[in-house]
This record gives C-alpha cells, sequence and structure tokens, in this order.
C-alpha cells in the first residue's frame, strides 16, 4: 500500500510540479504528517523532492526532473482499452482503481496541449449511463463474470427471460461482456445461434469443465454488432402519429431511433411515423399523454383506445364515480 501512495505521490508531483501538504493529503487520503514523512522517505531514496517552508511554501519536485513512473500494469492497460467505459462501468468491473493511477501516469507525461492549450481530455468527458436509470440490481457481480469468462469455458446459465418470473437453465459458449446505455449484456451462443443475456436478469451461473465452442471466424465484437443492428432493425409495424410540436424533443427522447420520418402539418401539429416489433408496444406511446394521436393502422389505434380506457376506468374518484 505505501508503494502504491509513494508512486502516486511522485505521480502528482509530476503532473503540478509543486502542491501543498494539505492538497496531497487530501488527495492520498492520508494525514499531513504521513505527507511529510513519505517526502522524507522520498529524499533520502535520492528522489529530486523536497518541503519548502512559508506562506507560498509546499511539496515540491525540482524542475525539469523525469521520473520514469508512467509504466502502465496489465490492469491499467485493460482499463484504458475498455474505451467508453464511465467510472461506474469501470467500477463494475472492479477496474476503477487501476484506471485512475493509470490517468495519473498519463497526467504526469501528459503535460499541457500544443501552444499550453489545456488538454482535450481535461475538456471531454464521456458518461455511458441512460438519463434517468437506476442502479443495477443484478444477483451476478460482473468483475466475477468477467473474471469466469477469461477461462475461455461455456457457462451454465440459470436465466430469466424477459416478461417471464421463473428462471431456466441453458448452457452457452461465452463470447464476452457488452454495456450499452448502463446494462450490461452477456454474449454468447446458444447451439451456434447468437444471443445476449441481460446480466440483471441472470440468477446465477457455473462454469463447466467444457471449453466454448465458437464459430469459426467470430469475435466478441462481430457478434454483438449484430445482435445489436438486429434490435434495431426488427421493426415491422409503422404507426403513423400526430404528434404536438412543442413537444417533438421530448417525443425524441421517449422513443429514440423508432421515430422517424417528421412532417410538420401546421404551427401546433406535425406527422410523423413511429416504427415498432408489434402493435402491443404502442403503450409506449402512453407516456407522451395529449401530445400523441396515433392514426393509424386501425388495430394500433384501437389498442391505445383500450389502454387509455383501462387506465381511465383505474383511475376513477371512487366517491364522484367519475374519471379524477
Amino acid at each position: 500500500m505505501k508503494a502504491s501512495r509513494l508512486l502516486t505521490l511522485l505521480l502528482l508531483l509530476q503532473t503540478h510540479q509543486r502542491m501543498t501538504t494539505g492538497e496531497l493529503a487530501e488527495r492520498l487520503e492520508v494525514s499531513r504528517r504521513t505527507v511529510l514523512r513519505d517526502v522524507e522517505a522520498l529524499s533520502e531514496a535520492g528522489v529530486p523532492v523536497y518541503a519548502e517552508r512559508g506562506r507560498h511554501g509546499g511539496i515540491v519536485l525540482l524542475p525539469g526532473a523525469r521520473l520514469n513512473a508512467s509504466h502502465l500494469d496489465p490492469t491499467e492497460i485493460d482499463a484504458l482499452l475498455l474505451t467508453g467505459l464511465d467510472h461506474a462501468g469501470l467500477e463494475q468491473l472492479g477496474l476503477a482503481a487501476a484506471a485512475e493511477q493509470a490517468d495519473r501516469k498519463l497526467a504526469a507525461r501528459r503535460g499541457s496541449g500544443p501552444g499550453g492549450t489545456a488538454p482535450l481530455s481535461g475538456l471531454v468527458v464521456a458518461d455511458s449511463t441512460a438519463w434517468l436509470s437506476s442502479p443495477s440490481t443484478a444477483d451476478v457481480v460482473v468483475a466475477d463474470l468477467a473474471t469466469d469468462l477469461r477461462t475461455g469455458r461455456r457457462l451454465g446459465l440459470v436465466y430469466r427471460r424477459s416478461g417471464t418470473s421463473d428462471p431456466t437453465t441453458v448452457v452457452v459458449d461465452p463470447y464476452g461482456l457488452a454495456v450499452k446505455a448502463g446494462r450490461w449484456y452477456l454474449v454468447a451462443d446458444v447451439e451456434g445461434d447468437p444471443r445476449m443475456f441481460a446480466v440483471e436478469r441472470l440468477a446465477s451461473y457455473a462454469v463447466l469443465p467444457d471449453p466454448a465452442q465458437l464459430r469459426p471466424g467470430q469475435t466478441l465484437a462481430r457478434v454483438w454488432a449484430g445482435l445489436a443492428a438486429g434490435v434495431e432493425r426488427v421493426r415491422d409495424v409503422a404507426v403513423e402519429v400526430r404528434l404536438r410540436r412543442s413537444r417533438l424533443d421530448l417525443a425524441r427522447r421517449v422513443l429514440g431511433s423508432r421515430l422517424s420520418e417528421v412532417r410538420p402539418q401546421d404551427d401546433t401539429w406535425c406527422h410523423a411515423t413511429v416504427r415498432y416489433e408489434e402493435v402491443e408496444a404502442v403503450r409506449q406511446l402512453l407516456q407522451l399523454g395529449d401530445h400523441v394521436e396515433v392514426l393509424g393502422p386501425p388495430e394500433a389505434r384501437r389498442r391505445v383506445h383500450a389502454l387509455a380506457s383501462d387506465l381511465a376506468a383505474r383511475h376513477r374518484d371512487p366517491a364522484a364515480g367519475q374519471p379524477v
């Protein structure tokens, strides 16, 4: 632990050149006395670092000193190669600490941008979590699953399919994990057919003795791309709707890529097409309340009418016998 702390102290100083004892104590989560002892130990070991006293004093690394502290260990390399994962995703994989340490090492080497400008990495943040999403309540720990996937063996899953209450068992040949909008998926073949399994519905799993039988030439990236494209592509029901123009941004957030072919009608309304896998999926449009009207096909309009009538009936005022 002390060796790791000393390395972090050096990296901080290489990045900032000078920091107060209080700043270092806060970043390292130790006392100021511990920081001073660490500085003394480094100085005795020949590291060009010293403490300056006085009002503007602090811990200083001699100007021009370049420390050979930028080497990355395997877990830090893994953290950096997982491009696009935010802190929450890295934490679920058990790589958050490694990512922070790798970032410190790169910051120590990076310095400022061209012409003394701020580096771009300090001006852009990537967050893969969906808006208003709740934390995952999966029974399976993602980091444990990722570790077991390294064995390259088959898995026996106890998995609950969407819309069902009881889990079933299935043997899969796994390719790996994918994360989309903060949700984790196990990507695997079932008897040679590609499938994705939501980790939050995975009750348990077992590593089997047999090696995974993956299809030749297939990789995790290729299989996931095909599965994701299939989810986006299978939309055979085209529902024509009338949308309030003032709520078009809300409709785009709710409907995503399902919304297409938006055509202005007048100052208040516009026409649009919403594509679904099945008619039953039009229940999603109820989220838009009175800002939407389904025009067709007739079965979609009837389904929305039935759903809205059921909602109205269940929200009647018991005293007045009328809808609230």
